[in-house]
């Protein structure tokens, strides 16, 4: 699959993370010009990226912020004249409380909403009018396995994953006309030290024993179908949600 994004500009969102930074090494070995958005100033791995003969730019985003987002897309067209792809991967997790739905605080689940939710819509906001303007485009939506798990204790995470899928399928319908695919990718638990310290181990002991593939999922894991559906191959692909977890759910 070398050199499959040559030439693409690809915005990926959530950047600075350990999946993000999965994403971002990929399609930068991968010829695209690469567009890194986060919070946190990523412009030391932007620089080594070039340095390395990448071609890459960091931008800070708040996707919860509207005109963060814009912000965003217009350094995507101002650097490299178009935008052809967008993962957002940006979400709410870590920082979630873990338990029942009568404790979630209102003011969290409310954040939860506003960066994976409506954080997301503006992201799209933001890219597809200069998608329209090329004729083409691809959106992938980062949901995940626990609404068609139904995981408890995790309510306000949850159904903002599961309205994710809903906007995806929604959003390819309106923006089919114009060569716009949107697609939905949905991991399982990818643990990091985090994770860890606020689940503990078993948290992955017991969501490894639950899947056809018996081991931690990954990072890397998630590359291969997030490159698919920013490719030529996937043209023809759309409104769809591409469970990547093992074989821990079928649909």
């Amino acid at each position: 699959m070398a050199d499959t994004m040559n030439g693409r500009t690809i915005i990926v969102t959530g950047a600075g993370g350990n999946i993000g930074l999965a994403y971002c090494d990929a399609l930068v070995k991968q010829g695209a010009n690469l567009v890194m958005a986060d919070l946190v100033d990523l412009s030391p791995q932007a620089d080594k990226y070039r340095s390395g003969g990448g071609s890459a730019i960091a931008v800070r985003v708040d996707v919860a912020d509207n005109d963060s987002t814009q912000a965003m897309a217009q350094a995507a067209v101002q650097a490299f004249g178009r935008i052809d792809g967008i993962i957002n991967n940006a979400g709410f997790f870590k920082n979630c409380t873990f338990g029942s739905f009568m404790d979630i605080p209102a003011e969290e689940w409310d954040r939860c909403f506003a960066i994976n939710v409506r954080g997301l819509w503006q992201c799209c906001k933001a890219v597809v009018p200069q998608m329209k303007e090329q004729g083409s485009g691809k959106i992938v939506n980062i949901s995940s396995n626990t609404p068609y798990k139904g995981i408890p204790n995790f309510l306000h995470y949850v159904s903002s994953k599961a309205a994710i899928v809903g906007l995806s399928r929604s959003l390819a319908r309106e923006v089919g006309p114009f060569n716009i695919q949107v697609n939905t990718l949905c991991p399982d638990l990818i643990p990091d030290a985090d994770i860890e310290a606020k689940q503990g181990s078993q948290a992955d002991i017991r969501t490894v024993a639950g899947r056809c593939l018996q081991r931690t999922q990954t990072p890397q894991d998630m590359v291969g179908a997030a490159l698919f559906l920013l490719s030529d191959g996937s043209d023809f692909i759309t409104g769809q949600s591409l469970l990547v977890n093992g074989g821990a759910h079928f649909l």
